[in-house]
């Protein structure tokens, strides 16, 4: 059963975000901020301007009180040992932002909005230092631990993309439905009623490493090696859309949440693992056996559709609602998952130990 935290909000909660000293923030619908202490109590509460929706929270890597709030199209700056009016405001978004994220060096601040553009700050010098784009709302942004330039992002136009802050054009795209067209699968017909717009991405602790979570229900697992990146692994993951990913800190442990109101817990280190050992030799001999229909223009390298198709959930939360946001938090000695849905309260679930 779950805990439930509540009080902190009067509306559906949208979004949350724990920082290294265990203080979580969440945000939701009508500007409501609320702080939570890890056992649930409240720590501190904000109405931001305009009442806009609270979209994405994120606290600073390298300085723990400092909370970076999108609410929307504008980026809030906020210190957390004194909850009052932001620190700061930028407003560098056009249409309202969708997600958030801090690099590791804590030195830039991606904002992906619904226009499809993806504003880099440089937080030093504060003004937007690059500009990329998808075509359709992009609903994930999301910098690669231990390369502090370099990001993936998604969006509706099931399109996934690898960047580097050096280069105004992605490194490498990948269409989530082009590729399914290749799949000799029943599903792939089906896929132009359910097509795979992209929704959240979650990059592993490794870096090289990455998981999207898409509209058709399924996982897919994709290895970086230089400026482009294969697929690893995929798995039917929910029955409906998934609308959240997240990478643990363990090597290859990922939560998905869905809009079926499942949150799973997946060990996928064994599947990933086969190739830990060298990338670059496992990825020339995955070259060496591919089929002839294997593409190298920026699609995909056919992986056969059953090959992961016994990839089973560690652990099934039946959690019940359409899922917002997910979050883990170590709380009293042992680690739990943190859901956000349609309701106002926060739910709070055990997890097993690595």
């Amino acid at each position: 059963m779950a805990v439930k935290w509540t009080g902190g909000h009067s509306s559906s909660i949208l979004c949350l975000n724990v920082n290294t000293e265990g203080l979580v923030a969440s945000g939701a619908e009508r500007g409501e901020l609320t702080l939570w202490d890890g056992g649930g109590a409240l720590a501190g509460q904000l109405q931001l301007p305009k009442a806009d929706d609270v979209t994405s929270v994120v606290f600073s890597p390298r300085c723990p009180t400092r909370l970076y709030t999108s609410h929307g199209e504008t980026i809030s700056l906020l210190d957390v040992r004194s909850l009052k009016e932001p620190v700061e405001h930028f407003h560098v978004n056009e249409e309202e932002i969708n997600c958030l994220s801090v690099n590791e060096t804590d030195n830039f601040l991606a904002a992906a909005d619904d226009s499809g553009a993806i504003k880099v700050m440089d937080l030093e010098n504060k003004k937007v230092s690059w500009s990329l784009r998808h075509s359709n709302i992009c609903s994930s942004v999301v910098f690669r631990p231990q390369r502090p330039e370099s990001l993936v992002s998604c969006g509706l136009d099931m399109q996934v993309m690898l960047w580097n802050l050096q280069k105004a054009r992605p490194l490498w795209t990948t269409n989530l439905q082009e590729y399914e067209m290749q799949e000799d699968s029943p599903q792939s017909a089906g896929q132009f009623f359910n097509p795979p717009l992209a929704h959240s991405l979650s990059v592993a602790s490794c870096g090289n490493i990455f998981g999207c979570g898409a509209q058709d229900g399924k996982v897919r697992i994709f290895r970086v090696t230089g400026v482009k990146f294969e697929r690893e692994l995929e798995f039917q993951g929910h029955s409906l859309g998934v609308s959240q990913i997240l990478f643990m800190p363990e090597a290859y442990w990922l939560l998905t949440g869905g809009n079926d109101g499942k949150v799973l817990l997946w060990d996928v280190s064994s599947d990933i693992g086969k190739q830990q050992q060298s990338p670059a030799k496992s990825l020339q001999r995955r070259k060496a056996q591919a089929p002839a229909s294997t593409r190298k223009d920026g699609k995909l390298n056919k992986v056969a559709s059953n090959e992961h198709a016994r990839v089973l959930p560690k652990l099934t939360i039946e959690h019940g609602e359409k899922v917002n946001w997910i979050s883990c938090a170590e709380i009293k000695g042992s680690r739990r998952v943190l859901v956000a849905d349609q309701s106002s309260s926060i739910s709070v679930y055990p997890l097993p130990a690595p």
